[in-house]
Parts: structure tokens; C-alpha cells; sequence
């Protein structure tokens, strides 16, 4: 009996619910990003040495601090 074993599946359409009005919540989503792919792009350095890393750490971070006023904005605003 051959039983096949899916591990990837087909991921759900991706919806945003961000603000496209608010200059602020523009502002935030887009440093999260930008922060986010900062990030990664380090990480992903053949040479990702301990400073690399520690810099990509810090992107990281700034991508939350981003995310979580993004969010607070979101509740404020009634979004959520």
C-alpha cells in the first residue's frame, strides 16, 4: 500500500487588512517590512558572521518595535 505524505500544501490567499489611508500605518508596514527583509538578506550572507548576525538581530527588533506600533495604531483605529 503506498501512502503519500503531503508536506506542502497550498497556502490560503493572502488577504491584507492594513490601513491604505492612514500615512502612518503606511509608514509603520512599510519599516516593518523593509526591516524584516534587511534582516533576512543578512542571514542569508554566505559570510553571516557574528557581526552580520548581530545586525540582523537589530533589524529584527526594529521590525517588532514596527509591527507592535502597527498594531496599537490598528486598535486605536478600530481595524482590529
Amino acid at each position: 500500500m503506498n501512502k503519500a505524505i503531503h508536506l506542502v500544501h497550498t497556502a490560503a490567499p493572502a488577504t491584507s487588512y492594513t490601513d491604505t489611508t492612514d500615512p502612518q500605518t503606511i509608514r509603520l508596514h512599510i519599516t516593518a517590512e523593509n526591516a524584516l527583509a534587511s534582516a533576512l538578506h543578512l542571514l542569508r550572507a554566505t559570510d553571516c558572521d557574528a557581526a552580520k548576525l548581530q545586525a540582523a538581530t537589530g533589524r529584527a527588533i526594529r521590525a517588532a518595535t514596527a509591527l507592535k506600533r502597527l498594531c496599537a495604531v490598528q486598535l486605536e483605529s478600530g481595524a482590529a
